[in-house]
């Protein structure tokens, strides 16, 4: 058996030199992408070395992006993207227009045909999915409002590619390219030239169409009923097979028959799975290869990148990159503020788009190969995609620094709305919750007035069954949760709340530790948890801290961080047999209790 194949090497040095540098810069408190960026150069053809295959790693890169669309959609529903369609139809659409404007104005100081022009400015315009979906998944966003404003904007973004991509081809000869005579798509429904340029996209609209339709009305019933039958086998492994299959197989699909995007699809496969009982245990399952397959990507993007392109093409390249990072920025900015989003909304999401990826590499590449785009346009479109990917977390980190003052700016100019009470109050004397005016303000939250409290970290499974508790035990006690949909049920059940990341010092602040009797972390990110647990102890020695561990390593580092209890959950199941069997309730012998 050969054991120097392309593939394995591929994977080998791409995962190897990732994990390496992604160490590397996240020692030196940089974002691990930076690292994949760099392995990715490193394993380049622009670099002396072992060259990996190119073709294989972008097509490793596509499954992690079909992936990351298929966890996105597990969180979302079809309800949540129709309540964003005011802000990202017009949004996406108005800043995909700007950002093209600004392209061919600089195609045509370097003396590029309108063609040219066009072709640039589509690459520009249009954002990365994983670079967006990871900021979003790493600070915590994906379920929030802004999240959900920032996914509809993307799949409008998304859709609009599809077409541009469809079109092209059509357009080639007006536009001073090589006309193409045979078709405009790929795969099974593919379109004749002999339709014309209103046919192409009458029918390119009405497959898209077509497969939503097939997707609400078959995959509604077929997903979710594939999902519980492979369930019910209790094989772990089918289950995990199923949840590939469906996602990678409904995006093959979509492509094919229907010309829609192989992200597109697979957000669609999640969205609909998300219907299911079973959606977590799906995301779950999911999540590993997930990871995997996104550092790929990046480690394919730097595949791309020639190095030398910087000494050779300076000015243009700080040209393209000033129109990804501030022109489509402030486009996004001024559109979001324009309808009456608060100030943090707005420029978060200016943020998230401010970078390009993989539908610009597509189009680059579909531009030179119809004559329309010179292969210095490609080398700038690379080379700007490369530095805002690597801007995007700085760009993210200046956000948080602009935004109280830009918030304070805006409150002298509209005071807020006073609060008003609604439901019970979780102690006597105090008030559960305000109000979720319609006013989308997400600035630092209030400090809360109740003491001698606990402070539940995550209200999930474990945390649902805490609260019920406490509930029923007349304690008080308040939530720290960053799910729109559990907040809003929260607030419904007359629960104080506290909306954000425990980890982030302002949201945890709000939660009033230095006054607190108990912190319940429920939340089963250990490490996470740890940061959360340094903060409480910063604040309050004296505060009672329990937390929740899934293996000995991660409760002796909670316990190393200030934890008094943590609990692990096979430990304690495991406890509760033993008690069944014997009768009795069993000695403690591990450490999984102060």
């Amino acid at each position: 058996m050969p054991h120097d194949t392309p593939l394995i090497a591929t994977i080998v040095a791409g995962l190897g030199l990732a994990f390496v540098f992604g160490a590397l810069a996240n020692r030196f408190r940089v974002p691990p992408l930076v690292g994949y960026l760099i392995a990715g150069v490193l394993v380049g053809p622009n670099t002396p070395g072992f060259v990996a295959d190119a073709g294989l790693a972008n097509e490793l890169a596509e499954i992690g992006v079909i992936l990351l669309m298929f966890g996105v959609g597990l969180h979302f529903s079809l309800k949540d993207l129709l309540s964003v369609r005011a802000i990202a139809i017009p949004g996406a659409v108005v800043q995909i227009g700007f950002a093209t404007a600004l392209g061919a104005g600089l195609a045509w100081l370097l003396g590029w045909s309108m063609g040219a022009g066009l072709v640039f400015g589509l690459a520009l315009s249009v954002a990365s999915t994983v670079v967006l979906l990871r900021a979003l998944q790493e600070r915590r966003l994906i379920e929030t409002e802004r999240g959900r404003i920032a996914v509809g904007w993307l799949i409008v973004e998304d859709l609009a590619m599809v077409l541009a991509l469809v079109l092209l081809p059509a357009l080639a000869g007006v536009l001073g390219g090589q006309p193409q005579v045979d078709s405009h798509a790929s795969g099974l429904l593919a379109l004749p030239a002999s339709y014309g340029i209103w046919g192409v996209v009458g029918i390119t609209l009405a497959k898209v169409a077509a497969f939503v339709v097939v997707m609400l009305v078959v995959g509604r019933r077929l997903i979710p009923w594939i999902l519980h039958y492979v369930a019910h086998t209790g094989s772990r492994e089918l289950f995990r097979l199923a949840v590939l299959a469906i996602a990678l197989g409904v995006a093959f699909g979509a492509a094919k028959l229907f010309g829609v995007s192989l992200a597109l699809g697979a957000f669609f496969a999640g969205m609909i799975m998300s219907e299911s009982e079973l959606s977590h245990r799906a995301a779950e399952e999911s999540l590993p290869l997930r990871d995997a397959f996104s550092v790929l990507f990046f480690v394919s993007v730097g595949m791309l990148f020639d190095p030398f392109s910087l000494m050779s093409n300076g000015l243009p390249i700080l040209a393209t990159l000033a129109i990804v990072v501030l022109g489509k920025s402030l486009a996004a900015f001024v559109i979001v503020v324009a309808f009456g989003y608060p100030i943090a909304t707005a420029l978060m999401i200016s943020a998230s788009l401010a970078q390009i990826g993989e539908f610009s590499f597509i189009l680059a590449e579909l531009g030179v190969g119809l004559g329309l785009l010179p292969e210095q346009g490609r080398d700038l479109i690379l080379a700007g995609a490369i530095l805002s990917i690597v801007l995007n977390p700085l760009m993210s980190l200046a956000i948080d620094w602009m935004k109280p003052w830009l918030e304070a700016r805006a409150a002298k100019a509209s005071p807020p709305e006073e609060a008003r009470p609604i439901g019970p109050a979780t102690e006597p004397g105090h008030v559960a919750s305000v109000a979720a005016s319609p006013v989308k303000e997400d600035g630092p939250p209030p400090k809360t007035s109740l003491s001698s409290h606990s402070i539940l970290i995550g209200y999930g499974r474990v945390g649902s069954l805490v609260g019920a508790a406490l509930k029923e035990a007349a304690l008080p006690f308040l939530v720290i949760e960053d799910a729109d949909k559990t907040l809003a049920k929260l607030k419904a059940e007359g629960v104080e709340t506290v909306a954000g990341n425990a980890a982030n010092a302002d949201v945890f602040s709000a939660a009033n530790p230095e006054r607190a009797k108990r912190l319940i972390l429920a939340i089963p990110n250990a490490f996470e948890a740890g940061q959360v647990v340094l903060r409480a102890r910063a604040a309050n020695p004296d505060i009672s801290v329990i937390a929740r561990a899934h293996s000995d390593a991660e409760v002796e580092h909670l316990k190393g961080l200030g934890a008094d209890t943590v609990i692990m959950g096979e430990r304690e199941i495991a406890r509760g047999i033993v008690e069944e069997v014997l009768g009795h309730k069993p000695e403690a012998t591990e450490p999984s209790a102060a």
